[in-house]
């Protein structure tokens, strides 16, 4: 993963200043490990996923989505790779924007990290959002805006995955996120190190008290925190999450 400064984006949005998010962002140490973690509230924030552009091309960077927001006089205030995605960047498992259904639900198990189930899914709804299991989300069928579905879950109910392993040694860069119990916090993080599943779990369960947590993706895992002069650079993505807010001249 690049790492680039920020300035030059930062000048594409110095024209206006932006009013009504309160997402905010901080880098922390759990356990001797470094990680940015972004806090998201659901009832404030315009939280939202990102696929395609509007000539439906995959936007694939943070750039690209600014851009478009731009254009309606707004801005990207936090976004981060929300999920798995196939060669063409299409989601690997189930994603909807803006209320319509791009891919279904996948329940199976499977090769790779999506199919290390139990796995989960994202869902935004009115005024909240929750990492909500797989199997659970399909019985129940909640009402999301936007949902997407990534693997392994980090947290369930409280709980480590059963299948993650204190003494690991697979450590990759990773990004994923964590909801209360009430769906009106959501946290998301990055890894500044390189980290175990087992590690980035315990930052969701025991440091940040989170009782459901989903990993969304390791080895692209990008941020775009403009409050911390960060925006990522490095492959193209598929799915991405984001807040936006609007500017005011």
């Amino acid at each position: 993963m690049l790492r680039a400064s920020f300035a030059a984006l930062a000048l594409c949005v110095s024209l206006g200043t932006s009013v009504g998010a309160a997402v905010s962002c901080e880098e922390r140490s759990f356990d001797g490990l470094r990680y940015t973690a972004c806090h998201v509230d659901p009832r404030e924030d315009d939280l939202r996923l990102f696929l395609n552009g509007p000539s439906g091309e995959r936007y694939g960077q943070f750039s690209a989505i600014d851009a478009v927001l731009q254009a309606e006089n707004a801005r990207l205030a936090f976004a981060m790779n929300g999920g798995m995605y196939h060669e063409d960047r299409a989601p690997v498992g189930h994603y909807i924007e803006d209320g319509q259904e791009v891919m279904r639900v996948i329940p199976n198990a499977g090769p790779g990290n999506f199919g290390l189930l139990p796995n989960g899914v994202f869902c935004i709804r009115e005024d909240r959002a929750d990492v909500i299991e797989t199997l659970d989300y399909a019985a129940a069928r909640p009402e999301c805006r936007f949902a997407t579905q990534s693997g392994p879950m980090l947290v369930i109910d409280g709980k480590l995955h059963p299948r993650f392993l204190p003494d690991s040694t697979s450590r990759y860069i990773r990004n994923g996120v964590g909801t209360s119990g009430d769906g009106t916090e959501v946290v998301f993080v990055i890894s500044d190190d390189a980290v175990t599943f087992h590690e980035f779990g315990r930052i969701f369960r025991d440091d940040l008290k989170l009782p459901q947590a989903l990993f969304l993706d390791g080895s692209v895992s990008r941020l775009h925190a403009p409050q911390l002069n960060r925006s990522d650079f490095g492959r193209w993505l598929g799915p991405i999450v984001g807040v936006v807010e609007p500017l005011t001249e």
